[in-house]
């Protein structure tokens, strides 16, 4: 018995031994390819048997990206217009925004509807400024860099949709009022009664 119990004992000190020997080239390939490198993330640098500590992202890596920001591709068949005009439609139910060139001819359009918006929500400012943007990106596909905006109607996102235009990158050379005002021509509607 005695034999055996010497027997075990040793086998179980070159066990160890020839743990710490496989460990330690795998540490050595390690520091040699990324002696530069910091471990991708903090759970990996964590010691075996300790609970990993998960940093929060930094502030610059949330406003980085934009999760709903969607990038401007070219378009395959590119028109490579320049110069156009934004033509805004705010009526009290919905938003449209056509941006043509210079002759008149659509480039890129977009409505409330189109966006994703149903019923009163069509009508609201945040809903314009989607669809300026909308708008904007399909424009800016096919080289629009500078527009002239026209704005028609009293609704409420008139303002929302110029900031919208302004903010995603295109250059705003003239701001027009154009609703139509009669001078007394047709006979106004009923009066609403609610």
């Amino acid at each position: 018995m005695a034999d055996e119990t010497k027997k075990k004992a040793p086998a179980k000190k070159e066990a160890k031994p020839a743990a710490e020997k496989e460990a330690k080239p795998a540490e050595k390939a390690a520091t040699k390819e990324g002696a530069a490198e910091k471990p991708a993330t903090p759970a990996a640098a964590a010691a075996p048997g300790e609970t990993p500590v998960v940093a929060a992202p930094t502030a610059a890596e949330l406003l980085g990206e934009d999760a709903n920001a969607k990038k401007i591709v070219k378009a395959k068949h590119a028109k490579n217009v320049v110069s156009g005009v934004a033509n805004i439609l705010a009526t009290f139910n919905n938003t449209l925004v056509s941006i043509t060139d210079m002759h008149g001819n659509i480039i890129g359009w977009s409505s409330a509807g189109r966006v994703g918006f149903k019923g009163s929500r069509k009508s609201t400012a945040y809903a314009a400024q989607q669809v300026a943007q909308d708008a904007a990106r399909q424009a800016m596909a096919h080289g629009m860099k500078e527009v002239e905006i026209r704005v028609k109607g009293p609704g409420s996102g008139r303002e929302s949709a110029i900031r919208a235009l302004q903010a995603i990158g295109l250059e705003i050379s003239a701001i027009k009022d154009v609703t139509p005002v009669p001078h007394n021509g047709c006979r106004p509607r009923k009066k609403r009664r609610v």
